[in-house]
């Protein structure tokens, strides 16, 4: 990190992995915590020296820098303090700034081998993670996922104690002998007996070491009855949605569920869930006798992927579902785990680290998935031929769940181009690439990071950094967040707000006819007025008014912003979910919170209705 480098995370604070200390009293002890949840999380620097007043961050410097190079190594290489250790020595550096000298602690993202990094001897209390204000401590189920993840032993290979071949569902094991007989009606495995059969894919295993031997996880989890996979995992849920209505009363308008009605292992919810997904796409598409590689599309490849790679890279110990959405116009596939290779890497391609490596070859074997770390790149591939939105990767590091999103819209539509222009004026013409992409990605998904548009462009992340905050400055973007937690969104007139609302809507089919010009939405501001007008208000007043407006429709959290001139953010953390807690507010999509569109309306008038 060059002088240069370090003046600039400092003048617009937006850096993802920069933390600030002062150090004026020599090593702040929250270091270790914050190092911890840096190779927990994306890794990043700790700048000593460095102050923050009012907002503003000053150098004030490290007096004596070499002094406090030994207490931190001593305590660095201390596993009773941290471990394992992180950082190599070239991980630190002092720099000179004017008359000032700090100090650059660089510490590297940790692989999953080394994860959870944790201090004070204990990972179960010791262990932090990084969100977007600061550090916070990871609870147990995180600390195991970590834990679970670190072992080099996969986890679908591990031996199910109690349970044997009379808990797999013998249909679901022929239906597999078929379409693998089908596929490749030579293979030797064909002519073994269903139990060699089962040994040679890995669902059956025998621990050399231990002697024991039995069902292992991916057999249970292949090939499994209801009541077994449930007996072994309590927690397993699978859940296929489709949200294609346009009344929003609808939650779904489709779903598969483990409801008692057929066999949810994943082999059945496979075939199952991707005969829905690939229904009525306009593209041509022909199966062959075993449901496979007949004249299919590179989005027909691209959704198979995209449904192999959750169950096979999902962490079914946890507690978390798995969770499919199709809309009108986007595809969402939850896993739950944290991805096991950085983000950028998964966009390079070639690199596969299965959490499944037996559920992956049981897929493989019928002609499904890959092993070479090119499943994602195919994803890529065929959105970039239909010229749509490239997938987002996202990690919510508080659930840890993975979401790959594919959405089905052309990147810059006449309509929301027309909308841009409403927000930007004549100056829209100016715009650089790098401009227009973020106003665009901002208009498609909310709220965006520097690293969302890095997945578009080849510019470094300063660059676009620089002209993010440009776009804040001319007053087009609003920040919410600091550090690694900025986000930015639109930031639009009463006028362009109502616009872009509803058309936002309208794409997913879920208009709120919310136009400025009309009797309804006048209707609605004259509610919001007593909390719209003042900038300091009751709380009480604020509850008392977002129940009035929310309680004939689902309004969403940018439309309740609008009209109550607050930040979404603040409502969001200050009464939505506190809202939602208490039963006050209800979601038009309660299984799916982040949902894009969801909205909230008032309870007590949901239960009237029912």
């Amino acid at each position: 990190m060059t002088i240069e480098e370090l003046l600039k995370h400092i003048d617009i604070r937006e850096d993802q992995d920069i933390e600030f200390k002062s150090a004026d009293g020599g090593l702040p002890k929250s270091i270790w915590e914050t190092i911890s949840a840096f190779a927990n999380t994306e890794g990043g620097y700790i700048v000593l020296g460095v102050t923050q007043k009012k907002g503003k961050y000053h150098v004030t410097g490290v007096p004596k820098p070499k002094t406090l190079l030994k207490p931190f190594w001593d305590t660095h290489n201390n596993p009773q303090k941290l471990k394992p250790p992180v950082c190599l020595e070239s991980d630190i550096a002092t720099l000179s700034i004017d008359r000032h000298k700090v100090l650059v602690i660089r510490v590297p993202r940790g692989s999953r081998q080394q994860r959870p990094v944790f201090i004070n001897g204990n990972p179960l209390t010791g262990t932090f993670k990084r969100n977007y204000e600061g550090d916070y401590r990871c609870t147990e189920a995180e600390v195991r996922q970590m834990l679970r993840d670190a072992s080099d032993e996969p986890q679908d290979s591990l031996i199910l104690e109690g349970f044997d071949f009379s808990d797999l569902d013998p249909e679901s094991l022929s239906a597999y002998r078929n379409r693998f007989a089908s596929r490749d009606p030579g293979h030797p495995f064909l002519a073994l007996n269903d139990l060699d059969f089962l040994e040679r894919l890995g669902g059956l295993r025998r621990d050399r070491k231990t002697a024991e031997e039995g069902l292992t996880l991916a057999g249970l989890l292949m090939f499994g009855q209801e009541r077994s996979i449930l007996d072994a995992f309590p927690h397993y849920h699978l859940d296929y949605q489709e949200q294609l209505s346009s009344d929003p009363e609808k939650r779904w308008t489709y779903r598969l569920t483990i409801d008692g009605t057929w066999v949810p292992n994943l082999f059945n919810f496979y075939y199952l869930a991707y005969s829905r997904l690939i229904n009525s796409l306009d593209v041509p598409f022909e199966l062959d006798s075993a449901a496979v590689r007949r004249g299919e599309t590179h989005v027909h490849e691209a959704l198979r992927e995209a449904l192999v790679n959750t169950l096979i890279h999902a962490d079914h110990m946890s507690s978390r579902p798995i969770l499919i959405v199709k809309s009108q116009n986007m595809f969402y596939f939850n896993n739950p785990g944290r991805l096991r290779i950085p983000i950028d890497r998964l966009y390079e391609g070639g690199i596969s680290d299965p959490r499944n490596p037996s559920l992956q070859k049981m897929f493989q074997m019928l002609g499904l998935g890959e092993k070479a770390g090119s499943g994602f790149q195919k994803i890529l591939r065929a959105w970039r031929e239909q010229e749509w939105f490239i997938p987002f990767v996202s990690e919510k590091l508080d659930t840890d769940i993975t979401t790959v999103s594919l959405p089905m819209i052309s990147m810059i539509p006449e309509q929301v181009e027309k909308e841009l222009k409403v927000i930007v004026g004549s100056a829209y013409t100016a715009l650089t690439e790098i401009d227009r992409l973020a106003l665009v990605l901002a208009h498609r998904f909310g709220k965006i990071s520097n690293a969302d548009i890095k997945q578009y462009r080849r510019e470094h992340s300063r660059e676009i950094g620089e002209r993010l905050k440009y776009l804040v400055y001319k007053g087009w973007l609003s920040t919410s967040g600091q550090g690694r937690g900025m986000r930015y969104q639109l930031a639009m007139s009463e006028e362009s707000t109502d616009l872009f609302s509803q058309r936002f809507e309208h794409l997913e089919g879920r208009s709120e006819h919310l136009e400025s010009n009309s009797e309804h939405y006048k209707k609605l501001i004259t509610i919001a007025n007593p909390v719209r007008e003042k900038r300091r208000v009751n709380k009480e007043l604020v509850q008392s008014t977002i129940l009035t407006l929310c309680s004939d429709e689902y309004l969403t959290l940018r439309t309740l912003a609008n009209l109550l001139h607050r930040t979404p953010d603040s409502l969001r953390n200050h009464y939505i979910n506190p809202m939602i807690k208490e039963k006050k507010l209800n979601l038009r999509y309660p299984d799916n919170p982040n949902h894009p569109q969801q909205g909230y309306k008032t309870f007590a008038k949901q239960e009237r209705e029912h």
